[in-house]
């Protein structure tokens, strides 16, 4: 980690800022105190350090493209989130989801004819100026010499992957000075949660990985009622050149078009979050980048989602102790909220579980028998972070991406319908997956699972349960001594137990 580059990397940040004129607006955005307002006065004199932009942006998009991709994805999920920046500035920043500025064509034919060892001409019969540039990446509209059908070509940015990089080393470098200012920080372990994030970002850098992750996504909603995924073209992918299916409709973010089209923008909010719940219950792979530049909304009313970057993947245990938390928030059992975070090792088990529920009331409580229009998420989500800060819980970083995904969903389907009840629409997703789930046919399923993998090791345990016989019974002295007893018992118990588990997996579905 570069020290002095990323001290300068963050006067750089605050004088960019400055300069472009959006320090004022993002701090009035913020409602920032007033001594933070005068520590941003310390930039002033520095402002000449930092990058001018694109003078016909907005300055807060301005500011964010100019700092580079990091700071640009952070723009794109403050862009859904009008209850916390306002209106106005969620219009401006939604600029940063696919009107960047792009890379000229013939960087963009080089790129593709270097990954597909083809000159351009040769695979597309057409390939037109970018279509839509965004962080990463930018997209082309072309068509399929062989076929004729028209398709998207995605491509990396040139030398994407070093900016990123650069960004990355200076948010470590601010991660570890805040936990060292701010011993009460360590708890959210901000290093942790870069890491996560990098990770996470660094897959939207090889293009094999988001088709494969596309592949298995369709694979996966294949059954959805209204919602399509563009097919992925492997023969014309490859790491930094990507293409799939073109996706025609209307985009999710703009209400007046959908309008236009006829479309029902209540259903539409209320399908956008209950397709993402779903697929993060239901399969625990989501898309996790759903904001309104990467949905559009087909001519028969689908919901069409692309751009497989950023792929969220929970593993069982966690979607249901998730789904727990939100039945419990549903039900308004905050009791049952309680003990299952001290269940899941969320909370430690040293605090108390009834004031944990009464301090959990008072952040559910407001939400219910109210619209989304009269709750300040920004609030509600401040007093929960007091809440879980009292109590001693810590980030869980499997969640980070889940979380940050659900407050992105819900302020798209908010866009659509300021006055959706974000707990009223889920009830029905959280319900099934809980019957499904926790229920008694889990419970078989679950052991069903657990037989299946000891049958495997059928073969192997009379050996398993005889060293484990040796090391109980044997002292360490009289080893050397004949074992033939022990050996033919544990022989004997070993060969009933694989049988009885081949058995009982052979009988279960």
């Amino acid at each position: 980690m570069r020290g002095p580059h990323n001290i300068w990397r963050l006067i750089q940040t605050g004088a960019t800022l400055e300069r472009t004129g959006a320090m004022k607006a993002v701090l009035d955005a913020m409602d920032a105190p007033a001594p933070l307002r005068i520590a941003a006065r310390l930039v002033w004199p520095f402002r000449w350090l930092g990058e001018k932009g694109d003078p016909s942006m907005p300055p807060p998009s301005r500011a964010l493209s100019a700092l580079g991709p990091a700071y640009i994805k952070f723009g794109q999920i403050l862009s859904t989130r009008p209850d916390v920046v306002g209106d106005a500035m969620a219009q401006e920043l939604r600029i940063l989801q696919d009107k960047l500025p792009p890379f000229s064509i013939a960087e963009a034919k080089k790129a593709v004819a270097a990954e597909l060892g083809r000159p351009v001409e040769d695979i597309f019969s057409e390939f037109s100026e970018p279509v839509a540039a965004a962080s990463i990446a930018q997209v082309h509209k072309a068509r399929l010499s062989e076929t004729g059908e028209v398709v998207a070509v995605k491509v990396l940015r040139p030398g994407i992957e070093r900016r990123f990089r650069r960004d990355i080393d200076a948010f470590y470098f601010s991660a570890s000075v805040i936990e060292f200012l701010s011993p009460a920080s360590r708890r959210l372990r901000p290093t942790d949660v870069i890491e996560h994030f990098e990770g996470v970002v660094m897959g939207e850098l090889d293009l094999r990985l988001e088709s494969a992750a596309a592949s298995e996504f369709a694979a996966n909603t294949a059954g959805d009622e209204g919602f399509q995924l563009p097919e992925i073209k492997w023969n014309y992918s490859g790491r930094r050149v990507m293409t799939l299916g073109w996706a025609d409709g209307v985009p999710l973010g703009d209400n007046d078009a959908l309008d236009a089209a006829g479309h029902d923008r209540v259903l539409l909010s209320e399908r956008v979050l209950q397709l993402f719940l779903s697929h993060a219950l239901r399969d625990g792979f989501f898309h996790a980048d759903m904001h309104q530049g990467n949905l559009k909304v087909a001519a028969n009313g689908d919901i069409i989602a692309y751009d497989f970057g950023i792929m969220g993947h929970i593993d069982e245990y966690t979607r249901r102790v998730y789904a727990e938390i939100l039945y419990g928030f549903i039900r308004r059992d905050y009791q049952r909220v309680a003990e299952v975070h001290f269940e899941a090792g969320y909370v430690p088990a040293d605090r108390d579980v009834d004031e944990f529920a009464r301090a959990l009331r008072a952040v559910g409580e407001p939400i219910f028998g109210m619209d989304a229009s009269g709750i300040s998420m920004g609030k509600l989500l401040a007093y929960l972070f007091e809440v879980t800060e009292r109590f001693g819980m810590e980030t869980r970083t499997e969640l980070i991406l889940l979380q940050r995904t659900m407050v992105v969903v819900e302020g798209v389907a908010r866009s659509l319908n300021p006055h959706m009840n974000i707990w009223t629409v889920a009830k029905p997703v959280v319900e099934d997956y809980i019957k499904k789930s926790i229920g008694p046919r889990a419970v078989a399923s679950d052991l069903g699972k657990t037989l299946r993998v000891l049958s495997r090791f059928g073969p192997r345990l009379p050996g398993l349960v005889e060293a484990a016989l040796i090391r109980q019974a044997t002292p360490p002295a009289s080893r050397s001594r004949s074992l033939w007893p022990g050996r033919l018992a544990a022989l004997l118990l070993g060969l009933l137990l694989g049988a009885g588990f081949v058995l009982l997996a052979e009988l279960l579905p």
